[in-house]
Protein backbone atom coordinates (compact mmCIF):
# COMPACT_ATOMS: atom_id res chain seq x y z
CA UNK A 1 0.00 0.00 0.00
CA UNK A 2 2.83 2.38 0.85
CA UNK A 3 4.49 1.85 -2.51
CA UNK A 4 1.19 2.36 -4.38
CA UNK A 5 0.80 5.59 -2.41
CA UNK A 6 4.38 6.62 -3.21
CA UNK A 7 3.93 5.96 -6.94
CA UNK A 8 0.66 7.92 -6.83
CA UNK A 9 2.76 11.01 -6.19
CA UNK A 10 5.30 10.17 -8.89
CA UNK A 11 3.08 9.26 -11.86
CA UNK A 12 0.60 11.79 -13.22
CA UNK A 13 -2.09 9.25 -14.14
CA UNK A 14 -2.13 7.94 -10.55
CA UNK A 15 -1.83 11.44 -9.06
CA UNK A 16 -4.99 12.57 -10.87
CA UNK A 17 -6.93 9.85 -9.00
CA UNK A 18 -5.08 10.38 -5.71
CA UNK A 19 -5.58 14.17 -5.77
CA UNK A 20 -9.14 13.70 -4.47
CA UNK A 21 -7.61 12.63 -1.17
CA UNK A 22 -5.33 15.69 -1.07
CA UNK A 23 -8.06 18.20 -1.92
CA UNK A 24 -9.02 18.99 1.67
CA UNK A 25 -7.43 22.02 3.29
CA UNK A 26 -7.92 20.90 6.89
CA UNK A 27 -7.00 17.58 8.46
CA UNK A 28 -9.85 15.58 9.93
CA UNK A 29 -10.24 11.85 10.51
CA UNK A 30 -12.65 11.11 7.70
CA UNK A 31 -10.24 12.64 5.17
CA UNK A 32 -8.36 9.35 5.49
CA UNK A 33 -11.35 7.64 3.91
CA UNK A 34 -11.99 10.30 1.25
CA UNK A 35 -10.59 8.69 -1.88
CA UNK A 36 -11.44 8.20 -5.51
CA UNK A 37 -12.91 4.68 -5.85
CA UNK A 38 -10.46 3.79 -8.64
CA UNK A 39 -7.50 4.87 -6.53
CA UNK A 40 -8.89 2.96 -3.56
CA UNK A 41 -9.06 -0.15 -5.76
CA UNK A 42 -5.42 0.34 -6.83
CA UNK A 43 -4.18 0.70 -3.23
CA UNK A 44 -6.35 -2.20 -2.05
CA UNK A 45 -5.07 -4.45 -4.83
CA UNK A 46 -1.44 -3.51 -4.18
CA UNK A 47 -1.84 -4.16 -0.48
CA UNK A 48 -3.86 -7.35 -0.53
CA UNK A 49 -3.06 -9.19 -3.77
CA UNK A 50 0.35 -10.39 -2.54
CA UNK A 51 -1.27 -11.56 0.70
CA UNK A 52 -4.05 -13.38 -1.15
CA UNK A 53 -1.50 -15.10 -3.38
CA UNK A 54 0.27 -16.55 -0.35
CA UNK A 55 -3.02 -17.81 1.07
CA UNK A 56 -4.21 -15.14 3.53
CA UNK A 57 -7.41 -16.39 5.23
CA UNK A 58 -10.56 -14.30 4.78
CA UNK A 59 -10.72 -13.55 8.52
CA UNK A 60 -7.24 -12.02 8.43
CA UNK A 61 -8.23 -9.94 5.40
CA UNK A 62 -11.26 -8.61 7.27
CA UNK A 63 -9.09 -7.74 10.28
CA UNK A 64 -6.58 -6.00 8.00
CA UNK A 65 -9.36 -3.92 6.40
CA UNK A 66 -10.72 -2.93 9.82
CA UNK A 67 -7.21 -2.05 11.06
CA UNK A 68 -6.47 0.04 7.95
CA UNK A 69 -9.72 1.98 8.41
CA UNK A 70 -8.95 2.79 12.05
CA UNK A 71 -5.37 3.73 11.14
CA UNK A 72 -6.55 6.08 8.36
CA UNK A 73 -8.83 7.83 10.86
CA UNK A 74 -5.93 8.22 13.32
CA UNK A 75 -3.49 9.27 10.62
CA UNK A 76 -5.69 12.10 9.36
CA UNK A 77 -7.16 13.25 12.66
CA UNK A 78 -6.69 16.80 13.80
CA UNK A 79 -5.40 15.72 17.20
CA UNK A 80 -2.24 16.86 18.96
CA UNK A 81 -0.65 13.46 19.64
CA UNK A 82 2.55 13.34 21.66
CA UNK A 83 4.34 10.17 20.62
CA UNK A 84 7.86 10.62 21.95
CA UNK A 85 10.26 8.26 20.17
CA UNK A 86 7.32 6.42 18.54
CA UNK A 87 7.05 9.35 16.10
CA UNK A 88 9.92 7.70 14.16
CA UNK A 89 7.94 4.45 13.83
CA UNK A 90 4.17 4.92 13.98
CA UNK A 91 2.59 6.70 10.98
CA UNK A 92 -0.12 8.77 12.65
CA UNK A 93 -1.29 12.39 12.53
CA UNK A 94 1.83 14.35 13.63
CA UNK A 95 3.99 12.89 10.88
CA UNK A 96 1.33 12.44 8.23
CA UNK A 97 0.33 16.12 8.31
CA UNK A 98 3.59 16.85 6.49
CA UNK A 99 2.37 14.64 3.67
CA UNK A 100 -0.61 16.93 3.00
CA UNK A 101 1.36 20.19 2.61
CA UNK A 102 0.20 21.90 -0.56
CA UNK A 103 3.38 23.59 -1.80
CA UNK A 104 5.17 21.63 -4.51
CA UNK A 105 6.95 18.42 -3.67
CA UNK A 106 7.38 19.34 0.01
CA UNK A 107 4.46 16.99 0.73
CA UNK A 108 6.14 14.03 -0.95
CA UNK A 109 7.05 12.60 2.46
CA UNK A 110 5.65 10.18 5.05
CA UNK A 111 3.76 7.81 2.74
CA UNK A 112 3.48 4.93 5.21
CA UNK A 113 0.10 3.58 6.28
CA UNK A 114 0.99 1.86 9.55
CA UNK A 115 4.70 2.61 10.00
CA UNK A 116 7.43 4.87 8.66
CA UNK A 117 9.62 1.87 7.72
CA UNK A 118 9.37 2.45 3.96
CA UNK A 119 9.80 6.21 4.44
CA UNK A 120 13.09 5.62 6.25
CA UNK A 121 14.21 3.28 3.45
CA UNK A 122 13.08 5.67 0.68
CA UNK A 123 14.54 8.75 2.42
CA UNK A 124 11.08 10.33 2.58
CA UNK A 125 10.66 10.49 6.36
CA UNK A 126 10.35 13.87 8.08
CA UNK A 127 9.26 14.89 11.54
CA UNK A 128 8.40 18.14 13.28
CA UNK A 129 11.40 20.36 13.92
CA UNK A 130 12.28 24.05 14.18
CA UNK A 131 13.03 24.02 10.44
CA UNK A 132 9.87 22.07 9.61
CA UNK A 133 7.05 22.77 12.08
CA UNK A 134 3.79 20.85 11.89
CA UNK A 135 1.65 22.19 9.01
CA UNK A 136 -1.52 24.05 9.91
CA UNK A 137 -4.85 24.70 8.21
CA UNK A 138 -4.28 26.84 5.13
CA UNK A 139 -0.99 25.07 4.38
CA UNK A 140 -2.76 21.91 3.23
CA UNK A 141 -4.41 21.00 -0.06
CA UNK A 142 -3.30 21.01 -3.69
CA UNK A 143 -1.23 24.13 -4.29
CA UNK A 144 -0.92 23.57 -8.04
CA UNK A 145 -4.73 23.41 -8.38
CA UNK A 146 -6.24 26.11 -6.14
CA UNK A 147 -9.61 25.75 -7.92
CA UNK A 148 -9.84 21.99 -7.40
CA UNK A 149 -13.54 21.05 -6.96
CA UNK A 150 -14.74 20.86 -3.37
CA UNK A 151 -17.82 18.77 -4.17
CA UNK A 152 -17.04 15.03 -4.02
CA UNK A 153 -19.17 14.16 -7.05
CA UNK A 154 -17.26 16.75 -9.11
CA UNK A 155 -13.99 15.37 -7.77
CA UNK A 156 -14.89 11.91 -9.10
CA UNK A 157 -14.91 13.32 -12.65
CA UNK A 158 -11.88 15.63 -12.22
CA UNK A 159 -9.21 13.00 -13.07
CA UNK A 160 -10.76 12.52 -16.50
CA UNK A 161 -10.80 16.18 -17.54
Amino acid sequence: ITMAHYFSHKYKVLWRLHAVHHSVERMYGFNGLLKHPLHQAIELSAGTLPLLLIGMPLEIGALLGFSATIQLLLQHSNVDMRLGPLKYVWAVAPGHRHHHVKDGTRGDVNFGLFTHLWDHLLGTFVTNSNERPSPRDGELGIGSQPNYPQNYISQLFQPFK
